[in-house]
Protein backbone atom coordinates (compact mmCIF):
# COMPACT_ATOMS: atom_id res chain seq x y z
CA UNK A 1 0.00 0.00 0.00
CA UNK A 2 2.54 2.14 1.06
CA UNK A 3 4.54 1.49 -2.65
CA UNK A 4 1.36 2.56 -4.38
CA UNK A 5 0.81 6.04 -2.29
CA UNK A 6 4.72 6.52 -3.48
CA UNK A 7 3.84 5.68 -6.51
CA UNK A 8 1.17 7.78 -6.93
CA UNK A 9 2.47 10.91 -5.59
CA UNK A 10 5.51 10.74 -7.45
CA UNK A 11 3.38 10.22 -10.81
CA UNK A 12 1.71 13.72 -9.18
CA UNK A 13 5.04 15.45 -8.77
CA UNK A 14 5.75 14.86 -12.54
CA UNK A 15 2.72 16.10 -13.96
CA UNK A 16 3.25 19.52 -11.90
CA UNK A 17 6.60 19.38 -12.48
CA UNK A 18 5.91 18.95 -16.53
CA UNK A 19 3.05 22.09 -15.80
CA UNK A 20 5.74 24.18 -14.01
CA UNK A 21 8.70 24.29 -16.82
CA UNK A 22 6.33 24.05 -20.13
CA UNK A 23 4.57 27.58 -17.75
CA UNK A 24 8.39 29.30 -17.42
CA UNK A 25 9.60 27.78 -20.54
CA UNK A 26 6.83 29.71 -22.98
CA UNK A 27 6.77 32.60 -20.82
CA UNK A 28 10.71 33.30 -20.96
CA UNK A 29 10.16 32.48 -24.91
CA UNK A 30 7.22 35.30 -25.11
CA UNK A 31 9.04 37.75 -22.84
CA UNK A 32 12.88 37.70 -24.05
CA UNK A 33 12.98 35.61 -27.15
CA UNK A 34 16.63 34.46 -27.99
CA UNK A 35 16.23 36.41 -31.17
CA UNK A 36 14.23 39.22 -30.51
CA UNK A 37 16.59 42.03 -31.52
CA UNK A 38 18.16 40.37 -34.35
CA UNK A 39 18.08 41.61 -37.85
CA UNK A 40 19.48 38.06 -39.32
CA UNK A 41 16.98 34.86 -39.56
CA UNK A 42 16.65 32.80 -36.17
CA UNK A 43 16.42 29.74 -38.80
CA UNK A 44 19.95 28.50 -38.42
CA UNK A 45 19.42 28.42 -34.56
CA UNK A 46 16.38 27.09 -35.00
CA UNK A 47 17.46 23.92 -37.66
CA UNK A 48 20.75 23.59 -34.85
CA UNK A 49 18.41 22.94 -31.68
CA UNK A 50 16.48 20.55 -34.08
CA UNK A 51 19.58 18.88 -34.94
CA UNK A 52 20.67 19.15 -31.40
CA UNK A 53 17.26 17.17 -30.20
CA UNK A 54 17.81 14.50 -32.37
CA UNK A 55 21.76 14.25 -31.06
CA UNK A 56 20.12 14.10 -27.69
CA UNK A 57 17.61 11.54 -28.45
CA UNK A 58 19.85 9.24 -29.41
CA UNK A 59 22.25 9.41 -26.12
CA UNK A 60 19.15 9.16 -24.43
CA UNK A 61 17.74 5.55 -25.94
CA UNK A 62 21.27 4.10 -24.89
CA UNK A 63 21.31 5.80 -21.65
CA UNK A 64 18.39 4.78 -20.82
CA UNK A 65 17.90 1.29 -22.39
CA UNK A 66 21.54 0.10 -21.96
CA UNK A 67 21.26 -0.93 -18.33
CA UNK A 68 18.46 -2.88 -19.20
CA UNK A 69 19.86 -4.35 -21.89
CA UNK A 70 22.95 -5.77 -20.33
CA UNK A 71 20.61 -7.43 -17.24
CA UNK A 72 18.15 -9.18 -20.09
CA UNK A 73 21.33 -10.36 -22.49
CA UNK A 74 22.08 -12.17 -19.03
CA UNK A 75 25.24 -10.03 -18.58
CA UNK A 76 27.33 -10.59 -14.93
CA UNK A 77 28.31 -7.44 -12.32
CA UNK A 78 31.87 -8.00 -13.51
CA UNK A 79 31.04 -8.11 -17.47
CA UNK A 80 28.96 -4.42 -16.61
CA UNK A 81 32.24 -3.31 -14.76
CA UNK A 82 33.93 -3.64 -17.62
CA UNK A 83 32.10 -1.62 -19.44
CA UNK A 84 31.90 0.90 -17.21
CA UNK A 85 35.79 0.81 -17.15
CA UNK A 86 35.83 0.51 -20.91
CA UNK A 87 33.79 3.79 -21.47
CA UNK A 88 35.22 5.89 -19.08
CA UNK A 89 39.01 4.90 -20.11
CA UNK A 90 38.31 5.32 -23.90
CA UNK A 91 36.74 8.85 -23.13
CA UNK A 92 39.69 9.66 -21.04
CA UNK A 93 41.98 8.80 -23.53
CA UNK A 94 40.35 9.56 -27.25
CA UNK A 95 38.13 11.74 -26.75
CA UNK A 96 40.42 15.19 -25.78
CA UNK A 97 42.44 13.72 -28.82
CA UNK A 98 39.02 13.88 -31.01
CA UNK A 99 38.63 17.64 -29.57
CA UNK A 100 41.80 18.79 -30.38
CA UNK A 101 41.70 17.45 -33.68
CA UNK A 102 38.59 19.14 -34.68
CA UNK A 103 39.52 22.46 -33.30
CA UNK A 104 42.90 22.12 -35.65
CA UNK A 105 40.56 21.58 -38.73
CA UNK A 106 37.57 24.59 -37.82
CA UNK A 107 35.10 21.39 -38.63
CA UNK A 108 32.96 21.10 -35.61
CA UNK A 109 30.11 20.08 -37.94
CA UNK A 110 32.20 17.34 -39.31
CA UNK A 111 32.59 16.23 -35.63
CA UNK A 112 28.65 15.86 -35.43
CA UNK A 113 28.85 13.87 -38.63
CA UNK A 114 30.94 11.18 -36.81
CA UNK A 115 28.94 11.09 -34.02
CA UNK A 116 25.90 10.59 -35.73
CA UNK A 117 27.97 7.70 -37.80
CA UNK A 118 29.18 6.07 -34.77
CA UNK A 119 25.79 5.53 -33.77
CA UNK A 120 24.36 4.46 -36.59
CA UNK A 121 27.04 1.75 -36.74
CA UNK A 122 25.99 0.83 -33.16
CA UNK A 123 22.31 0.26 -34.36
CA UNK A 124 23.41 -1.63 -37.32
CA UNK A 125 25.26 -3.50 -35.10
CA UNK A 126 22.69 -4.44 -32.32
CA UNK A 127 20.50 -5.35 -35.06
CA UNK A 128 22.82 -7.77 -37.11
CA UNK A 129 24.89 -8.78 -34.06
CA UNK A 130 23.73 -10.96 -31.14
CA UNK A 131 24.61 -9.55 -28.00
CA UNK A 132 26.69 -12.27 -26.90
CA UNK A 133 29.39 -12.33 -29.36
CA UNK A 134 32.51 -11.12 -28.49
CA UNK A 135 33.79 -8.30 -29.83
CA UNK A 136 30.53 -7.01 -27.87
CA UNK A 137 32.40 -4.70 -26.22
CA UNK A 138 33.14 -2.13 -29.47
CA UNK A 139 30.09 -0.93 -29.33
CA UNK A 140 30.67 0.11 -25.33
CA UNK A 141 33.78 1.96 -27.12
CA UNK A 142 31.81 3.22 -30.32
CA UNK A 143 29.53 4.71 -27.25
CA UNK A 144 31.56 6.28 -25.22
CA UNK A 145 33.24 8.07 -28.05
CA UNK A 146 29.80 9.49 -29.16
CA UNK A 147 29.10 10.76 -25.84
CA UNK A 148 32.52 12.58 -25.36
CA UNK A 149 32.00 14.01 -29.24
CA UNK A 150 28.64 14.95 -27.60
CA UNK A 151 30.08 16.88 -24.81
CA UNK A 152 31.88 19.42 -26.71
CA UNK A 153 31.16 19.40 -30.84
CA UNK A 154 27.78 20.91 -30.64
CA UNK A 155 28.48 23.89 -27.98
CA UNK A 156 31.50 24.40 -30.24
CA UNK A 157 29.98 24.58 -33.37
CA UNK A 158 26.86 26.77 -31.96
CA UNK A 159 29.62 29.46 -30.61
CA UNK A 160 31.13 29.21 -34.44
CA UNK A 161 28.46 30.16 -36.15
CA UNK A 162 26.85 32.64 -33.74
CA UNK A 163 30.27 34.44 -33.86
CA UNK A 164 30.47 34.37 -37.82
CA UNK A 165 27.16 35.08 -38.39
CA UNK A 166 27.26 38.08 -36.29
CA UNK A 167 24.13 37.29 -33.70
CA UNK A 168 24.82 39.10 -30.46
CA UNK A 169 25.70 37.53 -26.87
CA UNK A 170 22.57 37.49 -25.82
CA UNK A 171 21.08 35.03 -28.63
CA UNK A 172 24.01 32.84 -27.77
CA UNK A 173 23.20 32.85 -24.02
CA UNK A 174 19.13 31.72 -24.59
CA UNK A 175 20.74 28.83 -26.85
CA UNK A 176 22.47 27.52 -23.84
CA UNK A 177 19.91 27.41 -21.94
CA UNK A 178 17.52 26.43 -24.29
CA UNK A 179 19.92 23.17 -25.61
CA UNK A 180 19.80 21.86 -21.84
CA UNK A 181 15.92 22.42 -21.88
CA UNK A 182 15.48 20.44 -25.31
CA UNK A 183 18.13 18.00 -23.55
CA UNK A 184 16.19 16.87 -21.02
CA UNK A 185 13.18 16.59 -22.76
CA UNK A 186 14.18 14.89 -25.36
CA UNK A 187 16.09 12.02 -22.68
CA UNK A 188 12.66 11.90 -21.44
CA UNK A 189 11.17 11.13 -24.82
CA UNK A 190 13.84 8.50 -25.49
CA UNK A 191 12.36 6.86 -21.84
CA UNK A 192 8.92 7.00 -23.56
CA UNK A 193 10.01 5.85 -27.05
CA UNK A 194 11.82 2.61 -25.46
CA UNK A 195 8.96 1.49 -23.17
CA UNK A 196 6.97 1.85 -25.79
CA UNK A 197 8.63 -0.74 -27.62
CA UNK A 198 9.41 -2.53 -24.77
CA UNK A 199 5.53 -2.97 -23.93
CA UNK A 200 4.16 -5.78 -25.65
CA UNK A 201 7.31 -7.86 -26.33
CA UNK A 202 10.86 -7.52 -25.05
CA UNK A 203 13.04 -9.08 -27.95
CA UNK A 204 10.90 -7.26 -30.42
CA UNK A 205 11.07 -4.03 -28.62
CA UNK A 206 15.37 -4.42 -28.15
CA UNK A 207 15.34 -4.88 -32.13
CA UNK A 208 12.99 -1.89 -32.58
CA UNK A 209 14.74 0.24 -30.23
CA UNK A 210 17.87 -0.48 -32.46
CA UNK A 211 16.03 0.55 -35.79
CA UNK A 212 14.72 3.54 -34.25
CA UNK A 213 18.44 4.71 -33.26
CA UNK A 214 19.05 3.74 -36.98
CA UNK A 215 16.36 5.70 -38.39
CA UNK A 216 17.76 9.08 -35.88
CA UNK A 217 21.07 8.54 -36.91
CA UNK A 218 20.07 8.72 -40.74
CA UNK A 219 18.00 12.20 -40.15
CA UNK A 220 21.08 13.48 -38.12
CA UNK A 221 23.33 12.33 -41.06
CA UNK A 222 21.22 14.31 -43.67
CA UNK A 223 20.62 17.45 -41.53
CA UNK A 224 24.73 17.75 -41.36
CA UNK A 225 25.39 17.03 -44.57
CA UNK A 226 22.51 18.49 -46.72
CA UNK A 227 20.40 20.56 -45.00
CA UNK A 228 22.68 22.77 -42.78
CA UNK A 229 24.16 25.49 -44.83
CA UNK A 230 27.20 26.67 -42.89
CA UNK A 231 28.80 29.63 -42.84
CA UNK A 232 32.35 29.27 -44.08
CA UNK A 233 34.43 29.36 -41.35
CA UNK A 234 38.10 28.93 -41.41
CA UNK A 235 40.51 27.09 -38.99
CA UNK A 236 43.32 29.09 -36.83
CA UNK A 237 46.26 29.65 -38.02
CA UNK A 238 48.56 26.50 -37.00
CA UNK A 239 51.28 28.82 -35.62
CA UNK A 240 48.82 30.89 -33.60
CA UNK A 241 46.66 27.72 -32.24
CA UNK A 242 49.70 26.70 -30.51
CA UNK A 243 50.38 29.82 -29.34
CA UNK A 244 47.29 30.26 -27.70
CA UNK A 245 46.90 26.49 -26.12
CA UNK A 246 50.61 27.25 -24.62
CA UNK A 247 49.03 30.78 -23.04
CA UNK A 248 45.44 29.69 -22.04
CA UNK A 249 47.03 26.69 -19.70
CA UNK A 250 48.85 29.81 -17.65
CA UNK A 251 45.83 31.33 -17.15
CA UNK A 252 44.26 31.10 -14.18
CA UNK A 253 40.35 31.81 -14.98
CA UNK A 254 40.24 29.23 -17.72
CA UNK A 255 41.63 26.87 -15.05
CA UNK A 256 39.11 27.73 -12.64
CA UNK A 257 36.18 27.21 -15.11
CA UNK A 258 37.68 23.89 -16.27
CA UNK A 259 37.80 22.66 -13.01
CA UNK A 260 34.60 23.77 -11.72
CA UNK A 261 33.54 21.73 -15.04
CA UNK A 262 35.11 18.77 -14.18
CA UNK A 263 33.77 18.72 -10.70
CA UNK A 264 30.23 19.00 -11.66
CA UNK A 265 30.97 16.65 -14.32
CA UNK A 266 32.10 14.30 -11.83
CA UNK A 267 29.64 14.72 -9.68
CA UNK A 268 26.77 13.69 -12.61
CA UNK A 269 28.67 10.15 -13.68
CA UNK A 270 28.47 9.28 -9.24
CA UNK A 271 25.03 10.08 -9.30
CA UNK A 272 23.92 8.50 -12.65
CA UNK A 273 25.99 5.06 -11.22
CA UNK A 274 24.66 5.29 -7.75
CA UNK A 275 21.25 6.56 -7.89
CA UNK A 276 19.29 3.71 -8.68
CA UNK A 277 21.14 1.54 -5.34
CA UNK A 278 20.61 3.65 -3.46
CA UNK A 279 16.67 4.11 -4.36
CA UNK A 280 16.63 0.39 -3.98
CA UNK A 281 18.44 -0.33 -0.55
CA UNK A 282 17.33 -3.08 1.17
CA UNK A 283 14.58 -4.37 -1.04
CA UNK A 284 12.88 -1.82 -1.73
CA UNK A 285 10.38 -2.10 -4.31
CA UNK A 286 10.25 1.45 -5.88
CA UNK A 287 9.36 2.53 -9.98
CA UNK A 288 12.64 3.95 -11.57
CA UNK A 289 10.94 4.68 -14.53
CA UNK A 290 8.72 7.12 -12.76
CA UNK A 291 11.18 9.27 -10.73
CA UNK A 292 13.49 9.56 -14.18
CA UNK A 293 11.30 12.17 -15.34
CA UNK A 294 11.27 13.67 -12.26
CA UNK A 295 14.78 14.03 -12.44
CA UNK A 296 14.63 15.66 -15.93
CA UNK A 297 11.81 17.94 -15.23
CA UNK A 298 13.40 19.28 -12.55
CA UNK A 299 16.60 19.50 -14.72
CA UNK A 300 14.24 21.69 -17.22
CA UNK A 301 12.82 23.91 -14.28
CA UNK A 302 15.98 24.96 -13.53
CA UNK A 303 17.49 25.58 -16.96
CA UNK A 304 14.33 28.28 -17.32
CA UNK A 305 16.19 30.54 -14.46
CA UNK A 306 19.29 31.28 -16.89
CA UNK A 307 17.30 33.86 -18.82
CA UNK A 308 16.14 35.77 -16.04
CA UNK A 309 19.46 35.39 -14.40
CA UNK A 310 21.61 36.76 -17.78
CA UNK A 311 19.56 38.65 -19.35
CA UNK A 312 16.49 40.14 -16.70
CA UNK A 313 16.77 42.61 -14.21
CA UNK A 314 19.07 40.36 -11.39
CA UNK A 315 21.77 41.84 -9.53
CA UNK A 316 23.81 38.64 -9.20
CA UNK A 317 26.75 38.00 -10.89
CA UNK A 318 27.08 34.69 -12.48
CA UNK A 319 30.13 33.83 -10.48
CA UNK A 320 27.59 34.21 -7.39
CA UNK A 321 25.10 31.89 -8.40
CA UNK A 322 27.35 29.29 -9.68
CA UNK A 323 28.87 30.05 -5.75
CA UNK A 324 25.41 29.05 -4.47
CA UNK A 325 24.52 26.56 -6.75
CA UNK A 326 27.45 24.69 -6.25
CA UNK A 327 26.69 24.49 -2.53
CA UNK A 328 22.99 23.46 -2.94
CA UNK A 329 23.82 20.70 -4.59
CA UNK A 330 27.00 19.52 -2.53
CA UNK A 331 24.81 19.94 0.56
CA UNK A 332 22.09 17.82 -0.96
CA UNK A 333 24.46 15.13 -2.17
CA UNK A 334 26.02 14.99 1.85
CA UNK A 335 22.66 14.43 3.10
CA UNK A 336 22.20 11.15 0.51
CA UNK A 337 25.80 10.00 1.42
CA UNK A 338 25.12 9.88 5.09
CA UNK A 339 22.52 6.90 4.03
CA UNK A 340 19.15 8.55 4.22
CA UNK A 341 16.95 6.24 3.93
CA UNK A 342 13.11 7.63 3.46
CA UNK A 343 12.39 7.33 -0.24
CA UNK A 344 10.27 10.91 -0.62
CA UNK A 345 13.43 13.05 0.98
CA UNK A 346 15.92 11.08 -1.10
CA UNK A 347 13.79 12.12 -4.48
CA UNK A 348 13.48 15.59 -3.11
CA UNK A 349 17.11 15.73 -3.18
CA UNK A 350 18.00 14.14 -6.50
CA UNK A 351 15.44 16.78 -7.55
CA UNK A 352 17.20 19.50 -6.22
CA UNK A 353 20.53 18.41 -7.68
CA UNK A 354 18.75 18.09 -11.19
CA UNK A 355 17.49 21.93 -10.74
CA UNK A 356 20.98 23.05 -10.34
CA UNK A 357 22.53 21.17 -12.74
CA UNK A 358 19.97 22.60 -15.32
CA UNK A 359 20.90 25.96 -13.80
CA UNK A 360 24.68 25.45 -13.61
CA UNK A 361 25.31 23.72 -17.47
CA UNK A 362 23.98 27.00 -19.29
CA UNK A 363 26.17 29.37 -16.99
CA UNK A 364 29.61 27.40 -17.36
CA UNK A 365 28.91 27.75 -21.40
CA UNK A 366 28.25 31.39 -20.93
CA UNK A 367 31.51 31.51 -19.01
CA UNK A 368 33.46 29.43 -21.20
CA UNK A 369 32.20 32.41 -24.15
CA UNK A 370 34.05 34.96 -21.61
CA UNK A 371 37.10 33.20 -21.17
CA UNK A 372 37.63 30.52 -23.23
CA UNK A 373 38.99 31.72 -27.26
CA UNK A 374 36.07 29.99 -29.33
CA UNK A 375 38.43 28.27 -31.60
CA UNK A 376 39.76 26.68 -28.98
CA UNK A 377 36.60 25.98 -26.63
CA UNK A 378 36.04 22.03 -27.93
CA UNK A 379 39.37 21.11 -26.73
CA UNK A 380 39.69 22.95 -23.65
CA UNK A 381 35.67 21.45 -22.59
CA UNK A 382 37.32 17.65 -23.21
CA UNK A 383 40.16 18.63 -21.55
CA UNK A 384 38.61 19.77 -18.57
CA UNK A 385 36.76 16.04 -18.44
CA UNK A 386 39.64 14.19 -18.47
CA UNK A 387 40.12 14.65 -14.82
CA UNK A 388 36.51 13.85 -14.09
CA UNK A 389 36.72 10.41 -15.90
CA UNK A 390 40.07 9.73 -14.58
CA UNK A 391 38.69 9.80 -10.91
CA UNK A 392 35.69 7.79 -12.13
CA UNK A 393 37.78 5.41 -13.37
CA UNK A 394 39.81 5.18 -10.47
CA UNK A 395 36.66 4.87 -8.12
CA UNK A 396 34.98 2.11 -10.54
CA UNK A 397 38.32 -0.11 -10.23
CA UNK A 398 38.49 0.32 -6.48
CA UNK A 399 34.56 -0.33 -5.61
CA UNK A 400 34.38 -3.21 -7.92
CA UNK A 401 37.43 -5.03 -7.91
CA UNK A 402 39.06 -4.50 -4.66
CA UNK A 403 35.41 -3.57 -2.63
CA UNK A 404 37.87 -0.56 -0.71
CA UNK A 405 35.40 2.15 -1.02
CA UNK A 406 31.46 1.83 0.01
CA UNK A 407 28.98 3.43 -2.36
CA UNK A 408 28.55 6.27 0.06
CA UNK A 409 31.77 7.70 0.07
CA UNK A 410 31.28 7.90 -3.44
CA UNK A 411 28.66 9.94 -2.88
CA UNK A 412 30.56 11.84 -0.50
CA UNK A 413 33.33 12.54 -2.77
CA UNK A 414 31.12 13.95 -5.44
CA UNK A 415 29.53 16.42 -2.84
CA UNK A 416 33.22 17.35 -2.02
CA UNK A 417 33.68 18.14 -5.39
CA UNK A 418 31.06 20.30 -5.94
CA UNK A 419 31.92 22.23 -2.60
CA UNK A 420 35.75 22.62 -4.49
CA UNK A 421 33.70 23.74 -7.48
CA UNK A 422 31.97 26.41 -5.48
CA UNK A 423 35.47 27.85 -4.39
CA UNK A 424 36.69 28.16 -7.63
CA UNK A 425 33.85 29.85 -8.68
CA UNK A 426 34.30 32.12 -5.72
CA UNK A 427 38.21 32.51 -6.44
CA UNK A 428 36.88 33.42 -10.14
CA UNK A 429 34.76 36.44 -9.43
CA UNK A 430 37.49 37.92 -7.20
CA UNK A 431 40.00 37.62 -10.46
CA UNK A 432 37.25 38.97 -12.39
CA UNK A 433 37.50 42.31 -10.91
CA UNK A 434 41.32 42.19 -12.25
CA UNK A 435 41.91 43.78 -15.89
CA UNK A 436 42.67 41.06 -18.41
CA UNK A 437 42.74 40.71 -22.31
CA UNK A 438 39.45 39.51 -24.19
CA UNK A 439 40.21 36.23 -25.88
CA UNK A 440 38.23 36.91 -28.84
CA UNK A 441 38.74 40.54 -30.01
CA UNK A 442 42.95 38.63 -31.00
Amino acid sequence: MGTKFITLRIHNNVLLLFNRSLSSFFQQISLSHPFADQSRSPTSHRYFLFLYSLASAMEGVWSVFGDFEFVYSGASKEQILFSLILGFGSSLLLAPLLAFLFDSIGGHNKACLVFCILHLFVGIWKRIVPQSHPCVWFLTLSSSLATGIFSFAFEAWIVLENEDQGYRLRALTNTFWLMTFIESASLIGSQVLVNWLLASDVDTGIASSSTATIFIAIIGIFCVTKGWKQTPHSAPVKDRRWMSYINIFSDKRILLLGFAHACLQFSIAIFWILWAPTLVADGREVHLGLIYPCLMGARMLGSTVCPWLFCGSSSLRIEDCLVYAFTVMGLALSIVAYDYQEIGVLVSLFCLFHAGVGLIIPSLARLRTIHVPNELRGGMISLSLAPANAAILFLLILRGYYQNIENSTMVALAALGLFMASGSMHLLKRLGKQPFGNWHKS
